[in-house]
């Protein structure tokens, strides 16, 4: 059901963000990212892990004990993304022009709504009544794509474009209260004395999660830092695009973080079982949007940014690798939460985050937004290696199956071949690779039991009987 969300939600976007970057251009687009960049920091830093490990620690009570719990999470996050703001407003009235500042406070102010709306929906996870939860994801896609065109029609300006998380944040905020509405309080608790010990808990994976915040965004940051304006607008169409994507992994690993905290209490067979076979699915699609970006990138990005973004088409190919490892390191990442291994996921962040900047940084300077691409890829397989050793040292049972590593490989590199039809259409090329990377996980037996179960027995016998 969150996966349905998702496709309809990403169709609207694409549409929406088509007609956004074509109405703003490459520079305003560059901008318009950057502000939407400097505020999810924000919403990284001032989060803290606190809605993960809410839903983790939500799973593990009952009710009656759940409802202070969630009311404490609220008013800590509004306090801190009120504060984060204020120093982001702050910091970028040295780095950036005005536009910038008022840009990052309007932003803030739906960034406040969509924390009370992730707040909300903690009940609605744990519960596991996973299909409203994609129904608000939608609701936020779709909502986001019709202001834009109405915008767009009404010849608005950078700023108005902005706004537009203050109106969706009012909507969806608006919805999610009434799903949850004599079930919990819907007004936030400010007590510090209840804050302090919540947050010393989970101090070190705070830190992990503002580090992961940062690093993401990084690499935008730095190339409006450092490159000119053309570049930063090429590396943000392409890093737009990944940026949506990324919502894919944390759908499937946060579908699962309930069952991965019950099972880490109780059972750490069952955990290591659980995270074996998320992962696989995780390595299945994570591949598949990154063949598929590689086959279709100039597609892709003459649909959203046209003939002046044509120069995004090697960044987005690039960007696709780095989508693997996220997916990996989604998974694995919530392993280690479930865990409690706050102290790992620390040291895994912040190590990925002062190598990848010293290496985008130095590859910006050699090749502007495609080597900022390279440092981003680099950095987020080496992250998803480095979590995935450390879920294994923990405990036998955890220890990943690679088995179909080698598979999803080579059903990936048959999967590109269509890239060397240059005279067929890119639509063609891109159905083309989709067969081909199915039908070799099929010859392969490369699918989890529970994915080949859902398939037409008949279809699965005719392959392996090839």
């Amino acid at each position: 059901m969150r996966g349905i969300g998702f496709l309809v939600g990403a169709l609207a976007s694409a549409a929406s963000a088509a007609l956004l970057f074509r109405h703003l251009g490459v520079i305003d687009t560059g901008r318009y990212v950057a502000i939407l960049s400097l505020v999810a920091i924000v919403s990284g830093f001032s989060d803290l892990g606190l809605t993960a490990v809410g839903v983790r620690e939500a799973a593990t009570r009952e009710g009656d004990e759940r409802a202070p719990l969630l009311r404490e999470l609220l008013g800590l996050r509004l306090t801190l993304t009120l504060g984060g703001v204020v120093i982001v407003a702050g910091v970028a009235a040295f780095l950036y022009p005005s536009v910038y500042i008022a840009g990052v406070a309007i932003a803030g102010v739906g960034l406040l709504l969509q924390v009370t709306q992730d707040n909300y929906s903690v009940l609605l996870q744990v519960e596991l009544r996973l299909g409203w939860v994609a129904m608000l994801d939608m609701l936020r896609q779709l909502s986001t794509a019709l202001f834009v065109v109405l915008l767009v029609l009404a010849g608005a300006k950078l700023l108005a474009f902005v706004a537009v998380t203050v109106a969706v944040g009012l909507v969806c905020v608006t919805v999610a209260a009434q799903l949850v509405r004599g079930r919990r309080s819907l007004a936030p608790a400010f007590h510090w004395a209840q804050w302090r010990p919540m947050i010393a808990a989970i101090l070190p994976y705070s830190a992990a999660v503002a580090a992961a915040a940062l690093y993401f965004r990084m690499a935008i940051l730095l190339t409006s830092l450092l490159a000119n304006g053309y570049q930063l607008g090429l590396f943000s169409a392409s890093f737009r695009i990944v940026e949506f994507l990324t919502v894919i992994p944390a759908l499937l690993a946060g579908a699962a973080l309930p069952i991965f905290s019950h099972a880490a209490r109780d059972d750490l067979n069952r955990l290591g079982y659980a995270l074996g076979r998320v992962f696989e699915v995780a390595l299945i699609v994570g591949c598949w949007i990154a063949v598929s970006l590689a086959v279709g990138a100039s597609l892709a990005i003459a649909i959203i940014g046209g003939h002046r973004f044509a120069g995004a088409a090697g960044v987005l190919q690039i960007l696709g690798v780095a989508l693997v490892g996220t997916f990996a390191t989604a998974v694995w990442g919530n392993g280690l939460l479930s865990l409690r291994r706050h102290g790992d996921l620390l040291t895994i962040t912040v190590s990925a985050l002062v190598i990848s900047a010293a290496l985008i940084a130095a590859l910006i300077e050699l090749d502007g937004a495609i080597g900022a691409a390279i440092g981003l890829a680099a950095g987020e397989v080496g992250m998803a290696v480095a979590t995935g050793t450390i879920l294994a040292r923990r405990s036998d049972e955890l220890r990943p199956s690679l088995r179909i590593v080698p598979l999803v490989g080579m059903a990936s590199a048959v999967a590109l071949t269509p890239m060397l039809a240059t005279g067929v259409p890119v639509i063609v090329r891109l159905a083309v690779s989709t067969i081909l990377y199915a039908v070799v996980l099929l010859l392969t037996r490369a699918l989890p039991p529970e994915l080949d179960a859902l398939l037409p027995a008949g279809v699965v016998r005719r392959l392996a009987s090839r």
